[in-house]
């Protein structure tokens, strides 16, 4: 589910029109905890499902400290109690350093590849990995460039550039490729720039704070540093953040890590994996990279079956591992590719080594709130008699029938030149789409002029059951 949210904005004095995506969670920020992982009543876009949200920040708290890799835990609940919002809220309060994978239990069925080769890589690539490497650089502020080109007006430019730091000052000639780098970074006098021998990369690390007087008005997004001390040639150490995955891929193919941008992976053979994590073990132990455990996040869970329960069962075992959070909103339900009955539809003996963590239903207050937070999320201003009425609306059908009228009632809000959203708009929109339980009186009433239908018989002329003779 999707929103497209235009906005005016000003560049330069003109109007550009631009589209913000709005996605179902977008409006998620984080787990809403104190430090103590109290949770707060209304924040960063969680409500209600206290208990649920404080659990959540016990393992988040773990998944920081490095103290849960290899578990797994259930998210188990009614559907719309807001499990998914705290997987995403988890996710959010993570950062980017630590890798969050979402999949769903179903994706696995229609890749082309096996299924436990598809889990085998939504586990790696929630491993990450911190190399780290030793290079040499060049850090200074740039003092004065000359860049000059042949007197015929064609051929390579050819220039010089000053360096210095507190202690030193040196000229470097500069061909082509450098003074190309150095106009892409947009590099002047009074820039302190660091450059990678290795590679030639440019970094702009900000403008000398010497050079501070020679702007009358401060420009935006200008930071100011200290001119570099020491020597201009210095060696650190560079940390490069990779998943276990991506090393695969790149460790497997011809092509290395362009197959990263085409998406067409395939499968990789355990020889090269083991082979990978004998490696990374030795880095390890060297002190050259470290392991990041993630988290990979099924929803849907009921959806595996027994195959790849039993091999998540024994992945949660080994040394490369991250923590599994899974999402369930069956009951006493049937194990997939099996005739046995299971709680969530999973196997007992994968249940029992999982932490559950239930969620609640809204209470009729909670649902206000979530339905106010997504009206500002989505930028629809709203009568609070309407909002009263789709928070009554929401009680008595689910959050998530409310909350796609939102839009809908919006646009016919719009359509009749309205401010915002009134009691007549939400009564029209709940009129032209019904809800599933509207749905089903439906069905059970006309189900006769249904084809296919089961619970009735074959209607005169109708298709009837053909059996041998």
């Amino acid at each position: 589910w999707l929103v497209l949210r235009q906005m005016s904005i000003r560049i330069e004095g003109e109007e550009v029109t631009k589209f913000e995506r709005i996605g179902e969670h977008s409006h998620i920020r984080g787990l809403g905890l104190n430090e103590d992982l109290s949770p707060k009543p209304n924040a960063e876009g969680m409500v209600g499902q206290a208990a649920a949200r404080k659990a959540a920040g016990v393992i988040l708290r773990m998944v920081q400290n490095g103290t849960i890799a290899g578990s797994g835990v259930l998210l188990a609940g009614q559907p719309g109690s807001g499990k998914t919002a705290i997987a995403m809220g988890i996710a959010q309060s993570l950062g980017p350093d630590v890798p969050f994978v979402s999949i769903s239990a179903s994706e696995i069925y229609s890749l082309e590849m096996s299924k436990t080769e598809a889990l085998t890589q939504a586990l790696r690539r929630a491993i990450g990995v911190r190399i780290v490497e030793e290079t040499e650089i060049i850090e200074g502020e740039v003092v004065e460039m000359q860049i000059e080109r042949a007197a015929s007006g064609t051929g390579n430019k050819i220039g010089k550039m000053t360096i210095k730091t507190s202690d030193m000052e040196t000229i470097y000639d500069l061909g082509q490729k450098m003074i190309d780098a150095l106009m892409k970074e947009k590099v002047s006098s009074g820039d302190v720039i660091t450059i990678d021998k290795s590679s030639g990369k440019i970094t702009k690390l900000g403008r000398s704070k010497a050079r501070i007087h020679d702007y009358e008005v401060m420009p935006p997004n200008v930071e100011f540093v200290n001119c570099p001390e020491g020597e201009l040639q210095q060696r650190k150490d560079v940390v490069h953040k990779v998943n276990l995955h991506e090393v695969d891929v790149i460790n497997s193919r011809a092509q290395g890590f362009m197959v990263l941008f085409t998406g067409d992976t395939g499968e990789i053979k355990s020889e090269v994996r083991e082979q990978i994590n004998m490696k990374i073990s030795e880095w390890k132990e060297e002190g050259k990279a470290s392991i990041v455990p993630g988290v990979l996040f099924i929803d849907e869970v009921h959806m595996l079956d027994i195959e790849c329960f039993s091999f998540l069962n024994r992945a949660m075992e080994g040394d490369f591992a991250p923590i599994i959070i899974m999402a369930s909103n069956r009951g006493m339900s049937k194990i997939r590719g099996t005739s046995h009955v299971g709680p969530h539809g999973i196997p007992l003996d994968l249940l029992d080594r999982l932490l559950i963590i239930h969620t609640q239903p809204y209470s009729e207050e909670e649902l206000g709130q979530i339905l106010k937070i997504r009206c500002d999320e989505e930028g629809v201003t709203m009568d609070p008699t309407a909002l009263a009425l789709l928070t009554r609306i929401a009680k008595e059908t689910s959050l998530r029938y409310a909350i796609h009228i939102i839009i809908t009632a919006d646009l016919v809000c719009k359509r009749r030149k309205g401010t915002q959203v009134s009691n007549a708009d939400i009564k029209k929109v709940y009129t032209l789409f019904i809800d599933t339980k509207r749905s089903s009186a439906f069905l059970k009433q006309y189900q006769a002029q249904f084809l296919f239908n089961e619970n009735s018989a074959p209607a005169a002329g109708g298709d009837v059951e053909m059996k041998d003779a």
